[in-house]
């Protein structure tokens, strides 16, 4: 790799010379160019003079700067290379924090820098094994490509990278982004969200592929060859409004669980397994045991009944006697109806019972 920029890393007392390399290749990412869609041709952006109407080459093409009134003063090289700025030529680290201190939002383009030159080698790993113990990173100001910027430097594995950073008035504030209204979630919604979260694994190496740009070459090499594209059938997301929250939850943690094979499926279409089966099986087993407390209490109440029963058609079967064989025929009329009644309630009672076992 070509260096893109040379300077100084200042820490305290001790410069380390180093050289800035691209971390990130931008040519590998999807790109389109603009075409006439009459004819394909491509649609360049030409350099054109607004004074005189015509293209200007790129070795006639300088830089300005633009004032408040709309006027562009030209600058040099030679202007720039003579700005009283430290940063011109050095980034000097001016503070250590904790890598969880920096805004994400600020992190910018990264760069690799590698110790320019025999002398640096020493001073450069001894910063960088330091930041690695001490768990630290450096912030500090340099000056690219003709601006003076923040920058984090880090150490990854045995390198020390560059990372540049916005500047603190770059980040929009959240005027506008936040519900208007205040919205209030339940400790058992963010509980099913963390088993959610958990329910995640790692990213594999399938998670990190391109597909976009693998299927847009798909793509391009049908239309070259006269064909239809050719692609592998894929599940078709979820679609429409979140309607019942904590379902919504559940549901994703067992597709997480199937998607990682800690699910057996054919186990949970019989009800055997983890899912909607088991909560199913949940539901059923409830609803036995409350028709048993019911039948049970019904039996009890029965049993009791009975009791009543004798002893009343006991004293009137007393009264009955004294009162004549009428008396004792009408007593023992009502003896038995209530008797009837009972076993009819009592029978009652163990259909339930019985119906409550068979929804089990």
């Amino acid at each position: 790799m070509r260096p893109t920029a040379k300077f100084s890393l200042s820490f305290g007392l001790v410069t380390i010379p180093v050289a800035a390399y691209n971390a990130t290749d931008t040519a590998a990412s999807v790109s389109f160019v603009r075409i006439h869609t009459a004819d394909g041709g491509r649609v360049r952006n030409q350099p054109v003079c607004s004074l005189e109407g015509t293209e200007v080459s790129p070795d006639e093409i300088g830089r300005g700067y633009r004032t408040d009134d709309d006027t562009i003063v030209p600058l040099t090289d030679d202007d720039l290379d003579a700005l009283p700025l430290p940063t011109a030529r050095t980034l000097t680290i001016l503070a250590f924090v904790a890598g969880g201190d920096i805004d994400p939002l600020q992190i910018g383009k990264g760069y690799y820098l590698g110790a320019d030159g025999p002398a640096a080698a020493k001073p450069y790993a001894l910063l960088r094994d330091a930041m690695e113990r001490h768990r630290r990173v450096g912030l500090g100001k340099i000056a690219l490509h003709g601006r003076e910027t923040l920058a984090m430097i880090r150490p990854v594995e045995d390198v020390l990278v560059m990372q540049v950073l916005l500047w603190p008035h770059q980040i929009r504030p959240m005027t506008g982004v936040l519900p208007e209204r205040e919205v209030k979630v339940a400790a058992d919604e963010v509980r099913a969200a963390e088993t959610l979260m958990d329910s995640f694994g790692g990213l594999s190496e399938e998670d990190v592929h391109d597909h976009y740009r693998e299927a847009l070459e798909e793509i391009v090499a049908a239309k070259l060859a006269h064909r239809e594209p050719e692609f592998e059938a894929g599940e078709e997301p979820p679609a429409g409004r979140v309607m019942d929250l904590m379902a919504a939850l559940q549901d994703s943690v067992r597709a997480a669980k199937r998607a990682r094979g800690e699910i057996d499926e054919a186990a949970e279409t019989d009800g055997s397994g983890d899912g909607r089966a088991t909560g199913r099986t949940a539901t059923r087993t409830a609803a036995r045991k409350t028709a048993s407390r019911k039948a049970a209490a019904a039996g009890k109440t029965a049993q009791r009944k009975p009791a009543k029963a004798t002893a009343a058609g006991t004293g009137t079967a007393k009264a009955g006697a004294t009162a004549g064989k009428k008396t004792t025929a009408a007593a023992k009329g009502s003896g038995a109806q209530k008797a009837a009644g009972t076993a009819r309630k009592a029978t009652a009672a163990k259909r339930a019972t019985g119906r409550g076992r068979k929804a089990g």
